[in-house]
């Protein structure tokens, strides 16, 4: 009697661990699943705030340069009125 009550204890003791071990592995994969998940989706938002940062970087650069022409042509508008006045003076 004291050996069944034994291999009873062994084999409910067995089979609780199998029925716990298959719970943790359960519990794995859907948490493996989860990260992944996560992962892709924060990949997938840092590529669109990449882009609009390249967007942002192009137009800001496109704007910089037409300033740039802007201001040379300024200059050099000056530039010819300041030489004409000088010329206009030594005369």
């Amino acid at each position: 009697m004291k050996k069944l009550a034994t291999l009873l204890a062994a084999a409910l003791l067995s089979l609780s661990l199998n029925l716990f071990a298959q719970g943790v592995g359960s519990d794995m994969d859907k948490a493996a699943k989860d990260t992944g998940h996560a992962t892709k989706t924060a990949a997938k938002d840092t590529e669109k705030a990449a882009d609009k940062t390249g967007k942002a970087t192009g137009k800001a650069a496109k704007k910089t340069g037409h300033e740039i022409k802007k201001g040379t042509k300024d200059v050099g508008h000056d530039m010819k009125k300041g030489a004409e006045k000088t010329g206009d003076k030594m005369k």
